[in-house]
């Protein structure tokens, strides 16, 4: 898989990630190992594990199957621009993600500083499945332009 394939599927699914601890009586919400069910066609099973970071905040790192690249976003969740890392190197797309909260996220999406994508993902109460609704107004960074549904289940 290609660093820009591996992008282009998991930039949305970060946003989702973001839906972490709201309070510390829920720290543990985001917390573990997710496995994208459905979506736009991907070449394999991707893969991402929530970790706390960032004071407060969540480490999101995703997998594909096939693959050795994984793809690492830390965020305060603040809403506050933060890099998106492939390969541990800037990838030159950022990621905005901000808690509502706490089962609701919203997110921008930017390609070398022009946004090409936004997100809002909504958390099961029992806090088991993600759906993340994404929309990408130009093919900016290889993803299918237009509105689109993942689906997150956690391990």
């Amino acid at each position: 898989m290609t660093i820009v394939s591996l992008q282009k599927t998991a930039c949305a699914a970060a946003m989702l990630w973001a839906l972490g601890p709201a309070s510390p009586a829920c720290a543990q919400i985001g917390i573990g190992t997710w496995v994208r069910t459905a979506g736009p066609p991907l070449p394999g099973k991707m893969t991402m594990t929530v970790e706390a970071c960032c004071n407060g905040g969540l480490r999101l790192i995703y997998r594909m199957s096939g693959s050795d690249q994984t793809m690492v976003v830390e965020s305060a969740l603040d809403g506050r621009e933060v890099p998106v890392l492939v390969g541990s190197k800037p990838s030159g797309e950022t990621m905005a993600i901000k808690r509502v909260d706490a089962h609701h996220i919203s997110g921008v999406v930017k390609m070398n500083g022009k946004p090409f994508g936004t997100s809002k993902a909504t958390i099961s109460a029992d806090g088991r499945m993600l759906t993340v609704e994404n929309d990408y107004p130009s093919a900016v960074g290889g993803n299918p332009v237009g509105k689109h549904t993942e689906t997150w289940v956690r391990q």
